[in-house]
Parts: C-alpha cells; structure tokens; sequence
C-alpha cells in the first residue's frame, strides 16, 4: 500500500501518474466517481489501484455513523485492500489525500468530527502501508 498526502492542487495526481508510469490500465476512482468508498476490490482492475480523495470519502462516513463505528469501518477497509495487494506479488493500493488537518480548528461539529477521523485514519493508513510521500508544489518527500 502506498499513502500520498500533501496540500490540496499540490500535484499529488500528477505526481502519482508520474511515478507510476500510469496510462490507461489502472482503476483510478474518486469520490466524484463514486460517492461511497470502494469496498467491492472484485472491480478492481490493473496493478495499481488509486483511490484519490480519501479525505471526501472519509467525511461520507461520518454522516453515517459515530466515530467509533468509522474508525471500526475504516480499518475493516484497510484489510479488504491490503488482501487484494495480497494476491498478487505486483499488485499496489495507492491512496491519496489532501492534508486537511492545518489551520484553524471548525466550529462546527461535524467539521470537527470530520477532521479528527481523517487524522486517525491517515495514522492507521501510514502504519500499514509500505511506503508514505507528502507533496508539496509538485515535490515529493518520502517519509516512509
């Protein structure tokens, strides 16, 4: 599993098709795409899977249920991708996503909820992948 974070228009996309030399034969979702998370790893295709957006994805859980039940989800999701990685010796789950954790802490709670999953999802995320970039402008930092 590979984790991509950085700031948002960083080039965490770009920056992933770069070094992956990704054409046409991957699955690349987004919450646009797809509103929920991609449970279902039987349509995934190619070796490389990328789910960008997780930030957006995460904040549909929260709607759904208590912080504990979407810690208890998200960790149950991070088992069934890294069982596909599994299967296959090449095989790549790379998620990306945008650092929403910096600056002013939101009044609402909902926001707050949101932001405090996506922190201890990124940290789950980062301990079980296999390798961790930040980007930033374009530029990358391997912390992992």
């Amino acid at each position: 599993m590979h984790f991509v974070t950085g700031g948002a228009y960083n080039g965490k996309a770009k920056w992933v098709r770069t070094f992956y030399g990704l054409t046409d034969d991957h699955y690349w979702k987004t919450p646009s795409d797809k509103p929920k998370i991609p449970i279902d790893v039987s349509r995934f295709y190619g070796n490389v899977v990328v789910l960008e957006g997780m930030e957006e994805w995460i904040k549909g859980l929260t709607a759904d249920a208590s912080l504990e039940e979407c810690r208890a989800i998200w960790r149950s999701l991070l088992g069934i991708w890294q069982s596909w990685e599994s299967e296959q010796k090449d095989r790549t789950v790379v998620i990306i996503g945008t650092d929403i954790t910096q600056g002013i802490v939101p009044f609402e709670r909902e926001e707050r909820d949101w932001r405090e999953l996506t922190g201890w999802a990124y940290q789950d995320l980062t301990d079980a992948a296999d390798r961790v970039d930040v980007i930033w402008y374009g530029l990358n930092q391997q912390l992992k």
